[in-house]
């Protein structure tokens, strides 16, 4: 014979968080506990909580309890005006009520406050139903299937369903309504592990030769579980405990898959202690059912451990914390301020019912009995595994002197601070550039290029430095080498100015500075090289003098251009009128600049038929004048003019 449980069967979450609070509070105050009604629809399971001092009381009784008596509201919930009524009473509430069934009795009331009526799907003798009915002061309309609704006149409503409800219920009630209703708002409040438990079922009892339901005979969703099971196998028998098993089962010879499923409140010891009986074939004696009661009890709290990593669905928000339903039917706390650390921010911008999420345990039990998450701390935990693997990183790109890409963060005195994988990078001011940096803020946000020169990781202090003039010196030097293997001497190249002096213009050759000397600027007269160049400056030069062992280079820009003196004679031919440019004075006359590299004299006698005393006299430097060629000497570089020659002649 094989046996087979069904894949979702027993306790759902919150009958255990119920039996869970009630034992948890029974510790706490270590007094007498009562329940208002029997916590769960369980027998073996409420006389277990009676030997532990937790005693089932009616709502007739409750005059028989004095000022702060300890009271817990079972999973069903109570109404509002029940709630109310406890706390005039000034007992001690615990309330245990399933975070699912608190959910449908907000939204009754919301909807019933906007003036809808209030539809409920269920069993109007099921205390989870009573307890809803009461947040809409009891005005709910209650149907099973939706034979008794009669909805006319009535244009606003709303509609909810028992969470242990079957769906094929809550479809019927809704197409009812949907007929005759203009305005409807429908929440499906059917719990996912009913539904869950419900299909599981079905599944398991369309292959089985025998189906056993466990679960209290009160049970509203263990009889709903048997009709299902019924349906499918009609060899389906419903049975509170191990027990009852001999007075329906006489012989299994006949039977060789038998299927076992449990309603939600069958503790998983009686469904273990079931299946044991129907594998004793010796039929021997089996252990009692206290052990397995405490072995229930005590089950899972070994996985509940500090630092653990657990997972859960989120059932329940308020404004500063999220109840997560864990998967050992256990509930867990998620505060907000473990979630994030912004001041102003909201749970329901962050996480939503229904989510699943992944958090830490940094508690085992609060005053409440719950596990406390933390989603920051496992973020920490995961930051840190990263951190490390970055610096283990870092100390290969140090150990192997590799680059590394860095972002720029911040600039403070003395350097920057960069971001390399989320791990703090400095970069000392002088190791950012070959030369001094003026303005640091111009390499804000910029992606450098860096090898790590300092690492040192401690518990409490880290430093980590790195330099970018390491990379810079290195291509230079490569850029450099290649530039020196390509020079040759004689050759004219394009070159940069990088920086003026008084003697001359420092040029970039291919990443090799040259000197241009002032002499080699230009044929003419150069008095200083800022004015006829400027930086940044794109020149032809040639290479004069290559000296690769002293690394000197010698540049000339007139050697890269024509002389302007080669044939003169034909160009400025004797005894022709030409326009010129006066530009400086000596004693003795004028020189007029006829182009670039060809200067002219002007002696004082011939720049004017009047006696003067200097040509300063007469002229301006830059001034335009007309003169007679009267002399050319290409030998000696020398041509004389006359202004007073062309003055005569107009």
């Amino acid at each position: 014979m094989n046996i087979t449980l069904a894949e979702k069967a027993g306790f759902c979450f919150g009958v255990k968080r119920a039996v869970d609070t009630a034992l948890n509070t029974k510790k706490k105050y270590n007094t007498k506990i009562y329940t208002l009604g029997p916590l769960i629809h369980n027998n073996d399971a409420v006389n277990y909580l009676k030997d532990n001092n937790i005693y089932p009381i009616e709502m007739d009784k409750l005059d028989t309890l004095k000022e702060g008596d300890i009271v817990i509201i079972r999973s069903h919930g109570v109404s509002y005006q029940t709630l109310e009524m406890l706390k005039n009473k000034k007992l001690t509430i615990v309330n245990a009520t399933c975070p699912f069934v608190s959910n449908i009795q907000q939204i009754v009331k919301k909807y019933y406050d906007l003036k809808y009526k209030i539809v409920i799907v269920g069993d109007k003798f099921h205390p989870e139903v009573i307890g809803i009915n009461g947040w809409c002061n009891n005005e709910a309309i209650i149907s099973k299937n939706g034979d008794n609704i009669s909805l006319k006149n009535l244009n606003k409503i709303c509609v909810v369903c028992q969470t242990t409800e079957k769906k094929e219920n809550w479809e019927k009630v809704l197409c009812k309504i949907v007929k005759t209703s203009k305005e409807i708002v429908a929440f499906n409040t059917i719990c996912s592990a009913t539904d869950e438990r419900q299909l599981a079922a079905s599944i398991l009892s369309k292959k089985s030769d025998l189906m056993v339901v466990i679960g209290g005979k009160n049970s509203s969703n263990t009889t709903k579980l048997y009709e299902i099971c019924k349906d499918n196998c009609s060899n389906t028998i419903h049975i509170e405990n191990a027990k009852e098993i001999p007075k329906y089962i006489k012989n299994y010879n006949n039977i060789n898959q038998v299927g076992i499923t449990a309603g939600a409140s069958t503790p998983d010891w009686i469904i273990k202690e079931a299946i044991l009986k129907m594998n004793n074939e010796n039929n021997q004696e089996l252990t009692e059912q206290q052990k397995y009661m405490e072995e229930y009890m005590n089950e899972n709290e070994i996985s509940i451990v500090v630092g653990k990593t657990i997972s859960g669905e989120v059932i329940q928000l308020d404004d500063n914390s999220a109840l997560i339903d864990i998967k050992d039917k256990k509930e867990a706390l998620l505060p907000l301020k473990e979630i994030t650390k912004e001041p102003d921010a909201k749970i329901s911008d962050l996480v939503n019912v229904g989510d699943k999420v992944e958090a830490k345990i940094i508690k085992r039990r609060n005053e409440n009995g719950q596990v406390v998450l933390s989603i920051i701390e496992l973020k920490r935990e995961e930051i840190n595994k990263k951190r490390e693997e970055v610096y283990k990183e870092l100390k290969e790109a140090l150990d192997n002197k590799t680059t590394i890409e860095v972002e720029v963060t911040k600039v403070v005195n003395g350097g920057l601070v960069s971001n390399y994988k989320d791990v703090r990078v400095f970069i000392p001011a002088s190791h950012i550039e070959l030369s001094h940096v003026d303005d640091l803020e111009l390499y804000l946000n910029k992606k450098l290029n860096v090898k790590i020169i300092e690492l040192v990781i401690g518990k409490k202090f880290n430093r980590i430095v790195a330099s970018r003039r390491s990379i810079l010196k290195s291509e230079k030097l490569e850029k450099e080498k290649a530039a020196w293997d390509c020079i040759q001497k004689d050759t004219i190249v394009e070159g940069e100015v990088k920086r003026l002096t008084n003697f001359g213009a420092f040029v970039d050759i291919n990443g090799v500075d040259g000197l241009l000397h002032v002499s080699e600027i230009s044929w003419g007269r150069v008095e200083k090289p800022e004015d006829v160049l400027e930086i940044g400056q794109k020149i032809k030069v040639y290479i004069i003098d290559v000296d690769k062992e002293n690394r000197k280079l010698s540049l000339s820009i007139k050697k890269a251009t024509e002389n302007p003196w080669n044939n003169v004679d034909i160009k400025y031919p004797l005894g022709n009128i030409v326009l010129g440019k006066v530009v400086r004075f000596a004693n003795f006359g004028a020189f007029v600049e006829l182009e670039p590299g060809v200067d002219a004299l002007v002696h004082i006698s011939e720049i004017s038929s009047d006696r003067i005393n200097k040509p300063s006299d007469v002229l301006k430097v830059g001034q335009q004048i007309k003169a007679k060629i009267i002399d050319v000497n290409k030998e000696d570089k020398k041509i004389g003019l006359s202004i007073k020659e062309v003055a005569s002649i107009e």
